[in-house]
């Protein structure tokens, strides 16, 4: 096979990246992109290696019966929208057999006892929008990164987003143009405003701005933005510049200056009121993260009894909403403002069995396993990397009875389930929950529980 050979194929399956496979007629896998299963194409190669290749769609020949129109007008050229050419319910299901494939593929779990997938609301579900900034025709822009790339394709009105985002966004574009404050650079690390980041309670409606730059230099003129802006949408109650003067694909620096408001903003999640900072890991969608923590809480069989121990705990989220129905909470997580976060979000619900520690999932738990910490209940969810080796060892030294694992990769979530199992835990439920709808993205909730001898 050449690159730019053109010919016919039919799609049978999907990529946990979202695109489309189709074998030749001596089997060679060719990945395609925005493409569904069932579709006949006029396939162009674009990469040919010895036993695969990538292609591009030359003509439909023969359109899916799950294929639908676009109704995003970049959805073909922005890296974000993964599935906006096929149905929901289709999309839905490639996101079920994608976490069963990786549970039978990886986890060596044949008989895995899933439940039916969870699905959420197509659009305006993110509480939270990140925008790269670029200059492009001597003017800042901003939209999302082209697939596979750091090209900007300047866009504000995200169909995720809820329609203010966009609003905002371009009163924040207009004035970084009218003060000329350059777009930063990451080929040459010139330039100072690199994103505007915005977030929103999606129970409260309080929205933070923060405009990420690369130094200080202009403080004064960010100041007057963020008043102007904040005349102008009653909502944003929080003003924020983080500083990130370092060259690379990191978004966020370690230093964050209020310019109007507190630095924060409050929302309520399973009926908890939580404080947001810049810094804080929440779920950017609300509604199906209370669903998938209550499926949670539900998995761990809570009487009111339990110790939880609750591993890469963010602003303390899970466990506070955990709180109501356990004797006790221990909280760890690795950034210093989430922490703070928790400990402030417990003290505003009148949360007293709740503690928080600040450090590493893994050297945590095991100064807990060496105290003699025996958790009833151990909820996890760590980054898409999973735990490490330390974090599971502790965990099976504590020998909780229960371990709740949610989970944003269903790569590394087969994975450490597998570990799991092998050292005295059996698989017992799990169910997906799609809280990232027409992205290629599809959260896990899985229950493990400790094999009586």
């Amino acid at each position: 096979m050449k690159k730019n050979e053109i010919f016919t194929i039919e799609i049978t399956g999907m990529t946990a990246e979202g695109n489309g496979v189709g074998r030749t007629a001596e089997g060679m896998a060719v990945f395609v992109p925005l493409t569904a299963v069932g579709d006949v194409i006029s396939c162009k190669i674009v990469k040919a290696a010895k036993s695969y290749a990538y292609g591009i769609i030359d003509k439909i020949i023969t359109p899916s019966p799950h294929r639908t129109e676009s109704n995003c007008p970049v959805s073909g050229k922005c890296g974000g929208c993964t599935f906006r050419h096929m149905s929901y319910s289709a999309e839905l299901a490639v996101k079920d057999k994608l976490v069963r494939d990786a549970f039978l593929r990886l986890g060596g779990f044949e008989d895995v006892p899933f439940e039916e997938i969870c699905g959420g609301e197509e659009d305006c579900y993110r509480n939270k929008a990140q925008y790269p900034v670029a200059e492009q025709n001597g003017k800042a822009v901003c939209g999302f990164y082209s697939k596979r790339s750091h090209r900007v394709v300047p866009f504000t009105e995200c169909r995720l987003q809820p329609k203010i985002f966009g609003e905002i966004t371009e009163e924040c574009l207009r004035l970084a143009n009218e003060k000329k404050i350059p777009a930063y650079n990451e080929e040459n690390g010139s330039g100072v405003l690199r994103h505007i980041y915005i977030r929103r309670g999606f129970h409260s409606g309080e929205i933070m701005v923060c405009f990420v730059v690369k130094n200080k230099s202009r403080k004064t003129d960010f100041t007057d933005a963020a008043k102007i802006i904040s005349d102008k949408f009653k909502d944003i109650k929080s003003v924020v510049m983080n500083i990130n003067p370092q060259n690379t694909n990191v978004i966020m620096g370690t230093e964050n200056i209020t310019l109007f408001g507190s630095g924060e903003i409050t929302d309520i999640l399973c009926g908890k009121k939580i404080t947001l900072s810049p810094m804080s890991f929440y779920q950017v969608n609300t509604a199906q993260a209370e669903r998938l923590y209550r499926q949670g809480m539900e998995y761990a069989g809570l009487t009111g009894s339990e110790t939880v121990l609750d591993l890469y705990c963010g602003a303390g989220t899970i466990g506070l909403s955990f709180s109501d129905r356990a004797e006790k909470i221990i909280g760890c997580e690795i950034v210093p403002e989430a922490i703070e976060n928790a400990k402030r979000n417990a003290e505003l619900n009148g949360v007293k069995n709740a503690e928080f520690y600040c450090g590493d999932a893994g050297e945590i738990s095991q100064k807990l396993a060496d105290e003699g910490t025996v958790p009833d209940i151990a909820v996890i969810d760590p980054p898409r990397k999973g735990c490490d080796k330390l974090t599971l060892d502790s965990l099976v030294r504590m020998s909780p009875e229960r371990i709740v694992m949610i989970s944003c990769n269903p790569a590394t979530a087969a994975r450490d389930a597998k570990y799991l199992s092998e050292n005295g835990y059996c698989l017992k439920r799990a169910r997906a929950f799609d809280l990232f709808p027409r992205t290629g993205h599809v959260e896990t909730v899985v229950l493990m529980t400790k094999v009586q001898k």
